[in-house]
């Protein structure tokens, strides 16, 4: 008998009693500790890895699916396509802060990502690099597990640690977007040499899974930390279908099909990247760029300019049929273009004044003299979708997101009855240069020997523009604000300096672009959030800072459902046309294509984005039984 137990006193009926308690209580608590383990567990584990992921509702495609629905599996394999771009280039890193002036068509072809987007869906992502996706029904973290056969190609294996390597360094010193949407992440972990784990804390952010499976795997062994802040015209080594084989800075790129590439034969790429070679040749020069595709340099072109696609394609190639063209059906949501307001520049400070600008603007005459009639003046930032919030009332699930925000946006926004003003097309329409005279003098300008003037400082600035388009229409508009007493002075810049100003917000206006996609989300943070407007080389032009704004992102990515979403973006979209950040130009509902006979363009188009794909024809093939002569 123990000390303990020869103090006791207790009858043993009352001590066996009390013991039998003790361990009732104690296996109670262990059986408590297992159930939390187990809860806790099955919380980290979630749904069952799944070879996809859909921001709202389920991907459309089974798991076994096998190939994606716009590309052909037996579409050739061979030949070389050789396309043309404008600008030149002085890096092949487009993921630091200088990737604005990196040579296009690295992304996809060289570099490839975790995951792949589905372009028939507005945002669902399939399985690449990671094979498998699991989260939360909260997304409070995300588990990615690689595909064992990911190789980059040099023939290495995409490990896990490669992921989460390329994860530090882009958050540490990539590119804005990057930086700000993977700073949100708490953890990051590898059990494992094929499985990685982020840690999301509150799953606020709800698109944060799908922004990871998008980030590109970087070769850890293959990069230079050491120069990765600069530009570099070292080929990178990536895991995508090509390799850099040859170099001219500023001039050319030519990619060349790897032909031991991991993944030709997995569901997300088979039919894609089909030629054996990709010339990329860089033009400085937009009439050289044309001249070059009309002599058969080049296999594909892309119209921008409506006066080029109406009466310059009768040449000999066209005429004889070695070349031919179409107008492609562009789908989803038109993105926005304009000419963006510097608000870093305190000449710009007044709504008012932006909204006089911009009433300054004459899309009708523009539109019959300049470009035949051919475009549509842009009235949302997601045009031509239900994204769009302008002709409809705002629903009471808008009203209830910006309830928090009185004057965030005006009555005729809110109404829907707010759109781009219209001229009689005549040019000499005169309405809207009184209501603008009227905004201006309610801001305190004056008209004075024909100058607007305020504290007797002229209104002047400059317009920056980067090719003879841009700088056509910017001297027709300022032309336009001449008559109100604006000096407004064009400046036309080479590619190089255009980018470098642009990252450093080196300017008063310019034309901004912003594309729109069906499920917007993270990158709006990095093209209006608050925190962007002094991160160097963001999208956000204008350096916004708006409260509204950022809490209608934060809506936008919290929601859970379509119908949440689409409120969100509506809301969204009216803080920004109120804000007047910009004077809305035009777009296309068709993609103007002309292309070489010896190209087999896509049976099917994808539903969401560009009709043919990728700018370097991902979805296109080469005829066997045509050939044309190499170019220089």
């Amino acid at each position: 008998m123990t000390h303990a137990a020869a103090k006791d006193r207790r009858p043993p009926a009352l001590r066996a009693r009390d013991a039998f308690a003790v361990l009732a209580v104690l296996l109670a608590a262990t059986l408590l500790a297992a159930g939390a383990a187990r809860a806790q567990d099955g919380a980290q584990a979630g749904a069952a890895p799944r070879g996809a992921i859909a921001m709202h509702g389920e991907p459309a495609l089974p798991d076994d699916f096998d190939h994606l629905p716009y590309a052909d599996p037996q579409a050739r394999k061979g030949g070389r396509l050789a396309i043309g771009f404008l600008g030149a280039f002085d890096s092949l890193n487009p993921f630091n802060l200088k990737a604005g002036s990196t040579a296009q068509g690295l992304n996809g072809n060289v570099f490839e990502p975790l995951m792949t987007r589905s372009l028939d869906e507005p945002f669902t992502l399939y399985g690449l690099v990671a094979k498998s996706v699991e989260t939360d029904p909260d997304r409070t973290y995300v588990v990615f597990r690689l595909d064992p056969d990911a190789r980059f190609s040099d023939g290495r294996p995409i490990t896990s640690e490669d992921v989460r390597w390329t994860f530090e360094l882009l958050k540490t010193r990539g590119r804005p977007q990057h930086r700000a949407a993977y700073s949100l992440v708490k953890s990051a972990s590898t059990p494992d040499a094929h499985t990685i784990r982020y840690d999301l804390g509150d799953g606020a952010d709800r698109e944060l899974p799908l922004t990871l499976a998008l980030m590109p795997v970087l070769a850890r062994h293959a990069t230079d930390l050491d120069k990765f802040d600069d530009p570099s015209l070292a080929p990178p080594l990536g895991s995508g279908p090509y390799r850099v084989a040859e170099v001219r800075p500023g001039e050319r790129l030519i990619l060349k099909r790897n032909p031991d590439y991991w993944a030709k034969d997995k569901p997300a790429r088979r039919g894609m990247y089909n030629f054996d070679e990709i010339d990329i040749q860089y033009f400085r020069d937009a009439n050289s760029l044309f001249e070059a595709f009309a002599a058969g340099l080049l296999d594909f072109r892309e119209e921008t300019s409506p006066q080029r696609w109406t009466r310059a394609y009768d040449f000999p190639a066209m005429r004889d049929g070695r070349m031919k063209r179409a107008a492609l059906p562009i789908g989803g949501p038109k993105g926005m273009e304009g000419f963006v307001f510097n608000l870093r520049r305190p000449l710009f400070d007044d709504p008012r004044l932006r909204e006089a600008l911009m009433l300054a603007f004459d899309f009708e005459w523009i539109n019959a003299n300049l470009y035949s009639g051919l475009f549509t003046r842009t009235k949302s930032f997601f045009d031509d979708s239900e994204l769009a919030s302008t002709g409809q009332p705002a629903s009471e699930a808008e009203r209830a997101l910006l309830e928090p925000f009185p004057g965030a946006v005006r009555a005729d926004v809110l109404e829907g009855k707010w759109a781009p003003p219209v001229t009689d097309g005549s040019g000499q329409d005169r309405a809207n240069l009184k209501r603008a005279l009227a905004l201006l003098s309610e801001a305190g300008w004056r008209i004075e020997d024909g100058r607007l003037v305020k504290d007797g400082e002229p209104f002047a600035f400059e317009i920056m523009v980067k090719d003879r388009n841009q700088e056509r229409l910017a001297l027709n508009y300022a032309e336009s604000l001449a008559r109100l007493g604006v000096a407004a002075r064009v400046r036309l810049v080479d590619e190089v300096q255009y980018q470098r100003r642009r990252q450093k917000f080196d300017f008063d206006m310019m034309i901004g672009s912003w594309l729109a996609s069906p499920s917007p989300g993270n990158e709006q943070r990095s093209r209006w959030g608050s925190k962007s407007a002094d991160q160097e080389a963001s999208f956000n032009l204008a350096g916004v800072k708006s409260p509204a704004v950022d809490a209608l992102i934060d809506a936008m990515l919290k929601a859970r459902s379509r119908e949440e979403f689409v409120a969100a973006v509506r809301a969204y979209d009216r803080v920004l046309l109120s804000g007047f950040y910009i004077v809305p130009l035009f777009h296309a509902s068709q993609q103007w294509t002309a292309f070489s006979n010896a190209l087999s363009p896509p049976a099917g188009r994808p539903a969401y984005g560009s009709p043919t794909g990728s700018a370097t024809l991902d979805l296109w093939s080469r005829k066997a039984s045509e050939r044309r002569a190499d170019g220089p």
